[in-house]
């Protein structure tokens, strides 16, 4: 369940553990409310770091959590996420925490919502089918001092980003396409979302080649899911493409045991985008946001396409798939169209593509390109904001003779397998025409194998918060 968060004036009575920032001198923020000792931080190795966190019992009973944010002058978001996740950790098995963090902010929203972020995302737990589920045992946290409105923001955030991860964390044999698309229905139903979603039939008599050609090999049928935000007197409209491969593994090209486990996440941008809509309208953003999921399984069969097959996208481009595992860009093509088709302001497309870019950037960094510098740059400076860094990536256009075809207007790989992230970039490039548009893959970022900060084991939920401060940044 979420937290509920309130903004007292004074650290509340009942309040179980105390959250308290404490720098890497060891000094107390103004404000904070607090006297530590000092002498104890220091024989515990406490070191102000950002994460760190030490508890110290008080002469009343409660205890009182240093939480570390850094060197003075220097507190960013990140810092303040992470003390917010690191308290919440230390208080997993109680009820209701206070902390003093916003004392720290100086009045900067930014800061305070990064704090109930991390709070909210550091006390996330996945039930799954557990006989005996780790449990959220944290129900209230009083953020001392802070504006309703900043912890109203990272709440929301943070609930959009527990919702990817819940959604992503669901097996593929629970969080098939048409499940999918029964989420998005859930959420326009309690948010006052336009939706719209386009089954097998639909799909082919729209000419969406690309989406219904990955989905040829499987016996769930694909959904087209368009789910959108329109509030009365937008200033701008944007559109958001996600990923939805609710299971992929490989198609006829197929995956390795080892490479299929985690599949199940490769819907991760989809996810990011439903999420972002949602809160887009819990915010009341003046932005409209329309967002395109195109959702299906990815499997082998006699019925599946051949590698050398030849599909036709929305747009007309016609490609041949060398690869079937190369299955993402492939639906992207046909969501991407349809998204340029009602001329948006800009396009972002969002999407676990390729394992290239986990191991050009790792775990921690999305890539992002795009045709629009400004555009790019938005994408960036969202994601610094959420605490999910991008680094850019160039769409070299030396290399677009790579993806060049014999036998279609286009292929959907490289057969030198260099430059694997930009090559899918050029590929997506093919089906945005001259609409503003940028590129984030989070293969890399999408799933996590241990706790760090605000991240905990398994789905992260990546993306979700970018895309909601990028939407932000047109209100």
């Amino acid at each position: 369940m979420p937290i509920r968060f309130t903004t007292p004036d004074d650290v509340p009575g009942d309040a179980e553990i105390l959250g308290v920032p404490v720098h890497a001198d060891l000094s107390v923020p103004d404000g904070a409310g607090a006297e530590l000792d000092l002498s104890f931080l220091r024989r515990c190795g406490f070191e102000g770091r950002p994460g760190q966190a030490q508890s110290l019992p008080a002469d009343d009973g409660s205890t009182v959590v240093a939480l570390g944010v850094g060197e003075p002058g220097r507190v960013d978001g990140d810092a303040l996420r992470r003390a917010g996740a690191a308290l919440a950790r230390q208080a997993a098995s109680v009820s209701s925490v206070a902390t003093t963090v916003a004392a720290v902010a100086g009045g900067d929203e930014d800061l305070v919502a990064a704090a109930v972020e991390g709070i909210a995302l550091g006390a996330y737990r996945y039930a799954g089918a557990r006989r005996t589920p780790p449990p959220q045992v944290l129900a209230e946290a009083a953020v001392v001092g802070a504006a309703p409105g900043a912890v109203r923001r990272g709440r929301v955030a943070a609930e959009a980003t527990s919702r990817a991860r819940d959604w992503i964390n669901t097996p593929a044999r629970s969080m098939t396409p048409r499940r999918l698309a029964e989420v998005a229905g859930e959420l326009a139903r309690d948010g006052g979302l336009r939706l719209d979603v386009w089954d097998e039939d639909r799909i082919e008599s729209e000419g969406l080649g690309g989406l219904g050609g990955v989905a040829a090999g499987a016996e769930e049928p694909p959904r087209l899911i368009r789910l959108a935000h329109e509030p009365a007197g937008a200033g701008a409209t944007v559109a958001l493409v996600g990923k939805g491969i609710t299971f992929d593994s490989g198609g006829l090209s197929l995956k390795t045991g080892t490479g299929m486990m985690t599949m199940k996440m490769d819907m991760g941008g989809g996810a990011a985008v439903l999420a972002a809509v949602a809160a887009a309208a819990e915010l009341d953003l003046p932005v409209r946001v329309v967002g395109w999921v195109a959702a299906t399984e990815n499997m082998p069969s006699g019925t599946a396409i051949h590698p050398g097959d030849v599909l036709v996208a929305r747009n007309g481009t016609s490609i041949e798939v060398l690869n079937t595992d190369a299955e993402g860009r492939l639906v992207l093509a046909d969501a991407l169209s349809l998204a340029v088709e009602e001329a948006p302001d800009a396009v972002v497309d969002i999407a676990t593509l390729t394992g290239a870019q986990r191991i050009a950037l790792g775990p921690g960094v999305a890539a992002v390109m795009g045709t629009d510098g400004g555009l790019v740059d938005r994408v960036v400076t969202a994601g610094q904001a959420a605490g999910e860094p991008a680094w850019e990536l160039p769409l070299v256009a030396a290399y677009r003779k790579k993806i060049d075809s014999e036998v279609a207007d286009i292929k959907n790989i490289a057969t030198d397998g260099a430059a694997g992230t930009i090559i899918a970039g050029l590929f997506l490039r093919e089906f945005v025409g001259e609409t503003p548009w940028a590129h984030l893959d989070i293969a890399g970022p999408s799933w996590s194998e241990s706790e760090d900060g605000w991240l905990g084991k398994g789905a992260t939920g990546w993306g979700a918060r970018t895309l909601l401060e990028l939407v932000r940044s047109w209100a």
